[in-house]
């Protein structure tokens, strides 16, 4: 039975390698996961600000004054503008946190596995 602890300890060290190497692949394709659905929240809450930006540059001026005329008060118009694209801004930016929100840096699954891996690790110890 001595002869074979050599041998035991060798398999047990081989497969306890395996096994970390295994649980970094998954935390590596886990937190890229992570990341790219933050970025994808990012992207959308940045073309809120683009989109903001334009409207304000090329149809505020043509929309108040359009406005205006229907009104009669130069000033109403441009509340009324102002008001619907911040309405807009406001919409994008709540979309884009929310995609944002749906998800976490912390690697669920990865963390989970390695417990499920100690108590089996702990378990052949023990017997």
């Amino acid at each position: 039975m001595p002869e074979n602890i050599p041998k035991l300890v060798g398999e047990a060290l081989h497969e306890s390698a395996d096994l970390a190497q295994k649980e970094f692949t998954l935390l590596r394709t886990e937190m890229s996961d992570s990341v790219r659905t933050i970025a994808m929240g990012l992207v959308t809450v940045i073309a809120a600000a683009v989109f903001t930006i334009l409207s304000l540059i090329w149809l505020t001026q043509a929309l108040v004054d359009w406005l205006a005329t229907m009104v009669g008060s130069h000033a109403l118009a441009a509340l009324i503008v102002g008001g619907g694209l911040a309405v807009i801004a406001i919409g994008l930016g709540l979309y884009g946190r929310s995609a944002m929100a749906k998800t976490s840096l912390a690697p669920k699954r990865t963390v989970e596995s390695l417990e499920r891996d100690a108590g089996v690790l702990t378990k052949s110890v023990s017997k």
